[in-house]
């Protein structure tokens, strides 16, 4: 389709102020297994090695060697979180041995940040555990609860006094949809997995408040439109009361005239239309469901298909201001937004493919062997962003808003935003 067919001007009501307050959290967003590459033995390097994904990992765009080139790259756009994860596989190796040389590393990626100005976002778990734990049974034997808190709570006195941001649980829901998909647990082990990420979630927030008085903690989830109260139902409703903020990752939408979601279903996220204001849907849905706690959108971008125009001419600079305009939006009417990250810095390994390309920098994993990050329209665009702390009052989004939204349904089909 022609981009002038899906998009036009909007008549929209007008804004008395767009900016965000000076403390607004800006930032990017990366993980361990999926941007380090020198993967050690873990669950996901062994469903890599399976032949049952579309790519192996390799070594994927090396962040473990070039990190201090993309927190330089992520300082220079003025962000002040740089999101990233300590891979319990790369620290402990074997069951009571620590790896030294890979917390040094992880040592220095914080000292970088931190010298850029910048505050680390840690991820405990970002759906990442090592070999002995699949051994033992993974997520199925209850022993990986214990095991989980001694690794969680070494990272955390390593790094405590810092001013980190810690995510304890990357996208709970779809981590027990990953172990299901290739193996890790069966289809009626999933209720336990639950229980399991409930409870240790819920012990490493205790214990991150008293090892690092005054952090804040959530674990963020995956906003899956049309099923929220379902998805809620299995962990957030289960930890609200031990949450400092809540950690939405909103990629996609789905409408009456938009079916284009069901693609994800398939990994097939660059063949989604992006809907916007689903995003204004989900944060004035959660406003409201848990309003004692300030909402942090903790993941949020496109995919191009390998790094190729889409096919409507919508950018990764139309979807950025698009999103930027939505959570303004919600900020307006009473969300209380307090931050937000962009996901990713650089291109990375997307669970299994190298073909959705999400990064503010692209990198031809399998085509370049020397990965060179290259800048994407969204890196001006973001740098404009933040320096503005927003898109300005005055800015019309490039997409239109669907048709009967049914991100948060029967409200955002029939509220007029």
């Amino acid at each position: 389709m022609a981009l002038t067919c899906l998009f036009g001007a909007l008549a929209l009501p007008a804004r008395a102020s767009a900016e965000a307050p000076d403390d607004f959290l800006w930032g990017v967003a990366t993980s361990g297994f999926q941007s380090e590459g020198s993967s050690p033995d873990s669950n996901w390097s062994r469903y890599s090695d399976s032949g049952r994904t579309h790519d192996k990992i390799g070594d994927s765009v090396d962040f473990r060697h070039r990190y201090a080139e993309d927190i330089d790259r992520a300082a220079d756009l003025g962000s002040k979180v740089f999101r990233f994860g300590v891979e319990w596989a790369r620290v402990q190796p074997a069951a009571g041995s620590w790896n030294e040389t890979e917390f040094a590393y992880y040592d220095d990626v914080v000292a970088h940040i931190r010298a850029r100005g910048m505050t680390p976002m840690i991820t405990l778990d970002h759906w990442v555990y090592p070999g002995w734990v699949v051994d033992q049974g993974g997520w199925t034997n209850p022993k990986t609860e214990a095991d989980w808190l001694v690794n969680a709570e070494k990272v955390v006195e390593r790094y405590s006094g810092i001013g980190a941001l810690w995510i304890t649980i990357n996208e709970p829901t779809v981590y027990v949809q990953r172990e299901l998909t290739y193996g890790g647990i069966a289809l009626t082990q999933a209720p336990s997995m639950f229980d399991s990420l409930v409870r240790v979630h819920r012990a490493i927030y205790d214990r991150i408040h008293v090892l690092d008085p005054g952090a804040r903690v959530s674990s963020n989830f995956s906003f899956i439109p049309g099923v929220s109260e379902a998805i809620d139902s299995v962990f957030t409703d289960r930890v609200r009361d031990k949450l400092d903020f809540l950690g939405i990752d909103y990629y996609y939408g789905v409408a009456l005239n938009n079916p284009t979601a069901a693609y994800a279903a398939l990994d097939e996220f660059y063949n989604v239309t992006p809907q916007p204001e689903g995003l204004y849907d989900a944060l004035m849905r959660y406003s409201g469901k848990y309003p004692e706690l300030p909402l942090y959108i903790v993941e949020n971008g496109m995919p191009t298909d390998n790094g190729a125009p889409r096919a409507d001419g919508y950018t990764r600079s139309n979807h950025l201001r698009d999103h930027i305009y939505w959570m303004e939006r919600a900020r307006e009417d009473g969300a209380d937004v307090i931050g937000y990250n962009y996901w990713s810095i650089t291109d990375n390994y997307e669970w299994g493919s190298y073909r959705p390309r999400f990064g503010l920098y692209t990198v031809d994993v399998l085509g370049d062997p020397t990965a060179a990050r290259i800048p994407t329209d969204g890196v001006d665009t973001y740098r404009r962003v933040i320096h503005d702390n927003g898109v300005g009052a005055d800015y019309v989004p490039v997409m239109a808003p669907a048709f009967c939204s049914l991100v948060d349904p029967p409200r955002s089909c029939t509220a007029t935003r």
